[in-house]
């Protein structure tokens, strides 16, 4: 009997042998699999940036110098037994510390990337804009240039290249990143239509102006309050100006005109600079708008205060309030306290 329990627990043991081997190549195989797809490769929070027309040996190149994976090998691995390089998006796509490879070269291959905020309000020139949104998005900041100089386009939607500025209301948007310049441009003119609801165009209206003469207007406004409270005392005195047909006269707009934005003081030489972007010189409302007005103060045109003023001037305790006027006699004597503070500090331009 003993001798017939032998080939048994001889049999035994090399069942379990081969078990173990098999469990040691199933655990090998497995961690190698854990590793090329499940394994945390991501170093920290971060933006991956997949740009237009990029193959996949730039994007891997790109993503590698970025120092964002960690174990590099694996992901060129999993990628290549994805098959990213046969279906990589273009944008940018969030990844968080821990990420896998798996959910990153799914999340590219969807396409799945994480929109831009971009929020903007009072910035002054052209130029100064498209550099925010080269800044923020792929385009370069000539290529946003391009579109808002091209007079057939913006035409094409009742502006031109002065006032196309009027366009774009200042808010928070969400865009995506790799998003073309005239796709931009066609977003913010539906984000414009929609601002100008028929409540406003109405209140636009009952001031004979147009929503782009109000938003010019808002500029002037915005330019010139620094306490939103006031936006709508000053709007109240702007078109008293206009519809009596007086020079508006804004400081801002000279300074404007000279592309100098260091003045402090406005003087007579600054007066006489030659723009119709100066109101001391040329009647009515500028061309174009003299920065991007906020919808505080294109509301505030809208509802504008109903006042008799005709003269503004800085307080002469630089508080960043102003001391209006009904008349010329009580402007200068507001004038003159303005101008005896500034020679009291020493700002003479």
């Amino acid at each position: 009997m003993n001798n017939e329990k032998r080939p048994l627990k001889n049999n035994s043991k090399i069942i379990i042998g081969i078990a173990v081997i098999i469990a040691a190549i199933a655990g090998f195989f497995g961690l190698q699999f854990y590793s090329l797809y499940f394994a945390p490769n991501i170093r920290t929070n971060s933006y991956i940036y997949v740009k237009t027309g990029t193959d996949y040996n730039g994007f891997l190149h790109d993503l590698l110098e970025s120092g964002v994976i960690k174990n590099e090998e694996s992901f060129k691995d999993a990628a290549v037994k994805m098959n990213l390089a046969k279906a990589i998006k273009p944008g940018r796509y969030a990844v968080k510390k821990g990420m896998n490879n798996r959910t990153l070269i799914n999340k590219i291959k969807a396409g799945n990337q994480d929109a831009v905020k971009l929020k903007f309000q009072n910035i002054r020139m052209k130029e100064n804009f498209a550099a925010y949104l080269a800044k923020n998005m792929e385009a370069d900041s000539l290529a946003f240039i391009q579109v808002l100089d091209s007079a057939a386009l913006v035409e094409k939607y009742g502006f031109n290249t002065e006032n196309i500025y009027a366009m774009f209301i200042p808010n928070t948007y969400e865009l995506y990143w790799n998003i073309s310049p005239t796709e931009f441009f066609e977003k913010m003119q539906k984000e414009y239509v929609k601002f100008w609801t028929d409540e406003r165009k109405a209140k636009a209206a009952k001031l004979n102006l147009t929503p782009i003469e109000v938003s010019i207007l808002a500029s002037i406004v915005d330019s010139e309050a620094l306490y939103d409270k006031e936006m709508p005392i000053i709007a109240g005195l702007y078109l008293n100006r206009l519809n009596k047909g007086i020079l508006l006269q804004s400081d801002p707009t000279v300074i404007f005109a000279t592309g100098d934005f260091t003045i402090k003081r406005v003087l007579n030489s600054h007066l006489a600079f030659n723009s119709k972007y100066n109101t001391y010189k040329y009647a009515g409302l500028p061309p174009g708008p003299i920065m991007m007005p906020s919808i505080k103060a294109i509301d505030a045109v809208l509802n504008r205060e109903a006042n008799n003023y005709i003269y503004m001037c800085a307080k002469e305790d630089f508080s960043g309030y102003h001391n209006f006027a009904e008349t010329r006699e009580q402007h200068e004597i507001n004038a003159k306290k303005y101008r005896e503070a500034l020679n009291k500090r020493n700002i003479y331009k």
